[in-house]
């Protein structure tokens, strides 16, 4: 397999990392789970309305960043980065 293909193979990997991850958090703990999250507090809130409010948010903004510092890695590994 040349190297364009496995670059391309590593990117579809992380960004499905990625989607699942955006997907547990916003959907299954910001919808479907919020009944059972919610017999935990956090910051003097019930989690599940924490995650359905603001820990979404919070987990979008780290998953930005997990993705750039994860692509920058990939680009070098590949060679195509930006000089």
């Amino acid at each position: 397999m040349n190297t364009n293909a496995l670059y391309w193979r590593a990117n579809l990997r992380l960004m499905a990392f990625c989607l699942l991850v955006w997907f547990i958090v916003s959907f299954l703990f910001g919808i479907l789970l919020v009944e059972p999250l919610n017999a935990f507090r956090l910051g003097g809130y019930p989690l599940g309305f924490w995650f359905a409010q603001q820990g979404s948010i919070y987990s979008f903004v780290i998953l930005i960043f997990f993705y750039s510092w994860r692509m920058n890695k990939l680009d070098r590994k590949y060679n195509v980065h930006e000089e």
